[in-house]
């Protein structure tokens, strides 16, 4: 783990305190807010703030954040990357031995539906999103040449209600007419890309009734499944390894998936979410001002990976990068990666509608309670 810590001054009049207690947090403000001297999170003692546990990826949006070049006020931050499979196990079952920490969106949401989970709450903070047109794949020579074609067809996966696969089913029926129930749907015993994403949590194999599920053969991965004709098709929240590897008996469903991606966002304005940021409630009701500190610390850190990618025209290895950011940005906006309820309000409850028409979610959920009461006002500065 590695300690960035930041010392600030303690400002804490009663006028300062009542200011704080008044004002929604946007993002980009000329100055930050001071925060007074307080506990430890946990057991450690930052010495004059919290010492934050913190987990998630090491993206490029988050990465000033972890490196300490933004930090987060009155905070020191004990940060371990993780796969999003072990952090979902760790907060959802397991020890929950983390503060703040990037988490599973759908299982998140299948936890507080169907088990009552209410040890967390989640901010609007998005470090993964991604169209999930890419990420069907299938067996070459199948007959598989739409996306209709899937009707009545194997398809493997590895975690049935992980959030890449219930945005993958609520896409095909909402924009082909392709039903989950009309598909044969065999979970594999292992995943090709659990290196990455680490084990599955239980939250992840939630199954409906009324679709055909079996299990596949004990040591085959959704890969093997796919090579060996078991399956016909695979749905995989990143690559089964034949298709990093090469492997000619396998293909995308979409080859030109950024054509079909780019025109569903044109039709829907949906850029689906995969993750998004939990905080002890616990710690936040201790601790109220972090619920905006937490934010913006998060959104700098995006804003700073922004001007970055303005410079990769010349700095990054791809040829057309300059051009890929201007295309995404003349259709998506300069946010086109944004933080905050308001403009993500049709994707989450896009989600949500997927997960309780999928029969995976006990009730259609709503933003008000999924989200801190706190975050739902959060907005970050215009780009």
């Amino acid at each position: 783990m590695t300690d960035h810590r930041t010392k600030h001054g303690a400002l804490n009049t009663p006028a300062r305190r009542d200011f704080i207690k008044r004002t929604v947090l946007t993002v980009g403000a000329a100055s930050a807010l001071a925060r007074p001297a307080l506990a430890s999170a946990q057991a450690g003692d930052a010495g004059d703030g919290l010492r934050l546990a913190m987990s998630g990826y090491r993206f490029n949006r988050t990465r000033p954040l972890i490196d300490g070049d933004v930090g987060i006020e009155g905070c020191a931050i004990d940060f371990e990357a993780s796969g999003i499979g072990d952090i979902n196990s760790n907060v959802l079952g397991g020890p929950q031995t983390l503060d703040v920490t990037e988490i599973g969106l759908h299982p998140f949401m299948l936890a507080y539906a169907n088990d009552g989970f209410r040890d967390y709450a989640l901010l609007p903070i998005f470090p993964l999103r991604l169209f999930r047109h890419r990420s069907i794949f299938i067996r070459k020579g199948s007959g598989i040449e739409a996306a209709e074609d899937l009707k009545g067809r194997k398809v493997a996966t590895a975690g049935y209600s992980s959030t890449s696969l219930t945005w993958i089913r609520g896409v095909l029926q909402d924009e082909y007419g392709v039903r989950p129930d009309e598909l044969r749907w065999i979970i594999s015993s292992k995943d090709s890309s659990a290196k990455d994403s680490g084990k599955t949590s239980r939250n992840e194999q939630v199954l409906p009734e009324g679709v055909s599920i079996s299990s596949g053969p004990a040591e085959k991965d959704e890969s093997d499944l796919l090579v060996s004709g078991d399956a016909d098709a695979v749905f995989h929240a990143a690559e089964p390894r034949a298709y990093i590897e090469g492997d000619p008996r396998v293909g995308r469903l979409f080859d030109d998936y950024r054509t079909e991606e780019r025109a569903y966002y044109a039709k829907t304005g949906i850029f689906p979410i995969m993750h998004a940021v939990a905080i002890r409630k616990s710690l936040a009701a201790k601790h109220p001002w972090l619920i905006d500190e937490v934010f913006r610390a998060y959104s700098k850190a995006k804003q700073q990976s922004y001007r970055a990618m303005a410079r990769a025209w010349f700095m990054d290895s791809l040829p057309w990068y300059g051009q890929e950011l201007a295309e995404t940005r003349a259709l998506m906006g300069g946010n086109f990666y944004s933080y905050g309820l308001i403009p993500n309000r049709k994707a989450l409850e896009t989600l949500f509608r997927y997960s309780h028409e999928q029969g995976l979610s006990k009730r259609r959920l709503t933003l008000e309670e999924m989200f801190h009461p706190a975050s739902l006002a959060l907005t970050e500065a215009a780009t």
